[in-house]
């Protein structure tokens, strides 16, 4: 597996990096929030651009990935729209996205970009296409929040992602039971021992699911999403605590 180096972390060697969400309907309360973690435990910060009142317009969404940049000074900045179907807080349409996210990847602002994996090949490829050529890295993902698939449609989703070119590989599913967390990292491990050449991401949402946003350094889950005032999803710990658990685990390895 081939690590990804995005300015100074390594994502894919050692302790799962932390990703902490900014969830501001505002620009001042983005600013605001950005500006509240500078002595929060993290790795890297992503935008959830979708709870932004503005995010339709792209000229203020590109003027307030500037404004982030300034604040975060060498945190890498992930980019993320997520959509209602997948459990984001705005419809949008699909030439929409794709343009928000190529917009963003040539900001110069933006580290990473999410990019949905069904949002259809042809559009994710242009979409990763876009950002390589900004040197902008990508994050294909899905989110399931009705369900736990079974293993193997878990997989294949994984080698999917892979097929289109992902920089990052990211799944995340809604269990019903542990057993549903235990076909979750079932699959993460398996994908990363057999077929992965670059890092992925695993979870499960909701309190049942926690267990899986500890443990990726063992199942091959190199990054983990952790809150420090609201969680962007179910399940997400305080960034605190989740880094106090990681370095017990690392250091048990």
């Amino acid at each position: 597996m081939n690590p990804v180096r995005v300015r100074d972390i390594v994502i894919g060697e050692g302790i799962p990096k932390i990703c902490v969400p900014l969830t501001g309907v505002t620009r001042e309360e983005l600013i605001k929030e950005a500006e509240e973690l500078e002595d929060v435990p993290l790795d890297m910060v992503e935008w959830r651009a979708d709870w932004y009142e503005n995010a339709w317009d792209i000229r203020k969404v590109r003027e307030t990935a500037g404004e982030l940049r300034k604040v975060l000074k060498t945190l890498p900045l992930l980019f993320t729209f997520r959509t209602a179907g997948e459990g984001g807080e705005k419809e949008i349409d699909t030439k929409a996205y794709c343009r928000l996210n190529k917009e963003l990847a040539a900001s110069g602002d933006i580290d990473l970009i999410d990019v949905e994996m069904f949002t259809g090949d042809e559009y994710v490829k242009d979409m990763i296409r876009e950002a390589h050529r900004r040197h902008v890295k990508v994050i294909v993902s899905n989110h399931d929040f009705e369900k736990t698939p079974e293993k193997q449609e878990l997989v294949e989703r994984f080698k999917k992602m892979q097929s289109l070119g992902a920089d990052i590989l990211k799944l995340a599913v809604m269990p019903k039971s542990g057993e549903d967390v235990l076909t979750l990292l079932s699959a993460a491990e398996e994908m990363n021992r057999s077929y992965a050449d670059r890092p992925i991401a695993a979870m499960a949402m909701s309190g049942i699911g926690v267990i899986s946003r500890l443990c990726g350094e063992v199942f091959g889950s190199a990054i983990t999403f952790g809150a420090v005032k609201k969680a962007s999803a179910p399940g997400q710990m305080q960034a605190e605590d989740l880094r106090r658990v990681l370095e017990l685990l690392h250091k048990s390895l």
